[in-house]
């Protein structure tokens, strides 16, 4: 499974931004879509998880009410919408898939991963 990100540039604060994650390969294998983000010098987080269907989507404290992940599987593709953007949203944002159902936060139950796209946050 290939895993492909993109959307991510500078905005400022208190903006809107889409990302977009396209899967092509053996999606058939995977049950669950995420997006997980590395800011600056830490470690990397779970930001949002949704299965394919749609009907199943968890997120982080960080970013519930603010942030929303859909998929279309006809598309293959799983989008994360980002509004009020602050500083601390400043990250590379990764694309992950899972074979396994369920709203896994660790990146340990994520089986394929994208390059990651960068997000920045700044006036």
């Amino acid at each position: 499974v290939k895993l492909v990100e993109s959307g991510g540039r500078l905005v400022q604060p208190g903006g809107s931004l889409n990302l977009s994650c396209v899967a092509s390969g053996r999606i058939v294998e995977t049950q669950a879509m995420a997006w997980f983000r590395q800011p600056p010098g830490k470690e990397r987080e779970f930001v949002a998880t949704i299965n394919w269907s749609g009907t199943n989507a968890y997120y982080s404290k960080s970013v519930k009410g603010r942030f929303s992940i859909s998929s279309d599987r006809a598309e293959n593709t799983v989008c994360l919408h980002m509004n009020s953007l602050g500083l601390a949203d400043s990250a590379i944002y990764f694309c992950a898939a899972s074979r396994y159902s369920g709203n896994y936060q660790s990146d340990f139950f994520y089986d394929y991963w994208g390059q990651g796209t960068q997000v920045t946050v700044s006036s």
